[in-house]
């Protein structure tokens, strides 16, 4: 035990060897990497994966609880103190207050440390008392996660491809627009350079907001104190052959391997790298309310954030996870709870299949990847109305920024995930014979039993899948 915990703790680095030596080395210690894209809820997620670990009477496919392996659950102080703690308490309250409201989302790095006293099984765990495992929760942007696509692509690749569909995207005209009354081989002129910059990463906001995921680079829409930086003032350009010293194009080249350099490559290399395993969450559902298009862009972004975890893809990558990687990866799509029982493995079936055709696309082979639909908490109960003489399955809930209740119908899923797969892969302007409607629930009251976390949907699955084996 101690030699292969010492072990790990190298092929950490540094870093790595610091967080293994503070704790005890019979302290075994998982890290989960938790992250979201466009509104995907990890905030809430987080916080009721927490409460439910710690109140476990609502984890029954989360073997570990169910056979009572786990004895008890507490919150510590995390190891890295240079990192902002996951201010859980804060967000319980929130979720669980007399009105209830969602909290803030995070758009930093945090970290939360929950330890476990887990009773080992089988023979030899007979003759043992329990041991404790510390599970490490490190939030970050899912902005943040895409960026790592970057370290494949010069600044004329990505150029190309992000002008190639930007046209139709959110504020991406107002941004062409603005670029075609410059000259990108003209010699540099500042103002220039961040209008232009600003103009990107408007459209970046607004295509997020719009319920697009492929949206980079990620800091441009995050920038804390790198705000108004030279590494943060730059945009996509059209190929100039031969740009001069001092041109635009290759001051915003400098700046785009900047990025690299000096942005992407610290996160990974200090954070990332020492994660055993990870979650992605997606707003399925908001994808598909925003049409084909956006369906299309979550499965590119699926796909780059799978070709990050590809053995032998990049060479700072390759030595990054030199003796470690990521070995499972969970992609769940999130508020299930807005469709009814019924089309939960409509929901689960679409899921797989981006999964399937993002892994295709990526060529990926490495980490065990998983797809399923999952509601951190549950923020509506189920009924069934009567509409032009058949009973539609409908949620109930309470709206956002309101007090009144409503029953909510999205629309009828397709059985076969390729009715949406295909207009999306041809890049339709909009679904053929369905539309698909979202709409926004606040939480609702809680009225916990003792030994009860929050109500959720299928967060014991997922807690399985990611933790399931390491205790």
């Amino acid at each position: 035990m101690v030699l292969s915990t010492l072990a790990d703790g190298i092929s950490r680095g540094v870093d790595g060897v610091t967080d293994t030596l503070s704790a005890p080395f019979t302290d075994p210690v998982i890290r989960l990497g938790v992250t979201g894209l466009s509104r995907a809820g990890k905030t809430v997620f987080i916080t009721s994966l927490v409460a439910n670990l710690l109140d476990r009477g609502r984890m029954p496919q989360f073997q570990p609880a169910a056979r009572g392996a786990i004895r008890t659950a507490y919150l510590q102080p995390q190891p890295d103190d240079t990192v902002p703690r996951f201010d859980y308490e804060t967000h319980l309250a929130a979720l669980t207050a007399q009105e209830p409201h969602w909290p803030e989302s995070t758009r930093r790095i945090s970290e939360l440390r929950l330890s476990l006293k887990v009773q080992p099984g089988g023979l030899i765990g007979s003759f043992q008392g329990p041991r404790t495992v510390h599970l490490d929760i490190v939030d970050y942007p899912g902005e943040w996660l895409l960026d790592l696509s970057l370290l494949d692509k010069d600044f004329a690749g990505w150029s190309a491809d992000v002008l190639a569909r930007i046209e139709d995207r959110p504020g991406g005209a107002d941004y062409l627009s603005l670029l075609a009354s410059n000259d990108p081989s003209a010699v540099l002129d500042e103002p220039v350079a961040q209008a232009l910059a600003r103009s990107y990463t408007a459209h970046l906001n607004a295509a997020r907001e719009a319920g697009y995921s492929d949206c980079t680079p990620g800091r441009f829409m995050l920038p804390g104190d790198l705000e108004g930086s030279p590494v943060l003032t730059f945009a996509p350009l059209p190929l100039v052959e031969k740009p001069g010293r001092r041109s635009l194009w290759r001051e915003f080249e400098r700046r785009f391997d900047s990025y690299k350099r000096n942005v992407v490559k610290p996160f990974f290399r200090d954070h990332f790298a020492r994660i055993d395993r990870q979650i992605v969450l997606v707003d399925l559902l908001g994808a598909i309310h925003s049409g084909p298009r956006a369906v299309e862009d979550l499965r590119r972004a699926m796909a780059d954030i799978l070709s990050a975890f590809r053995p032998g893809r990049n060479d700072f990558l390759s030595r990054l996870f030199r003796g470690r990687r990521i070995d499972k990866i969970l992609f769940a799509a999130t508020k299930a709870d807005h469709l009814h029982h019924e089309q939960h493995p409509q929901l689960t079936a679409i899921t797989e299949a981006l999964l399937r055709e993002a892994r295709d696309r990526a060529a990926f082979a490495g980490a065990e990847v998983g797809a399923m639909s999952i509601a951190a908490l549950r923020a509506t109960d189920e009924d069934r109305v009567p509409h032009d003489g058949v009973e539609l399955p409908v949620v109930r809930g309470r709206l956002l920024g309101s007090d009144r209740r409503a029953a909510f119908y999205p629309g009828a899923l397709p059985s076969d995930p390729g009715h949406l797969l295909a207009p999306a892969r041809k890049g339709a302007e909009a679904w053929l014979d369905a539309d698909y409607e979202v709409m926004r629930f606040a939480p609702l009251p809680l009225t916990l039993k003792p030994g009860e976390g929050p109500p959720h949907i299928r967060l014991d699955r997922a807690a399985q899948f990611l933790l399931g084996d390491k205790l």
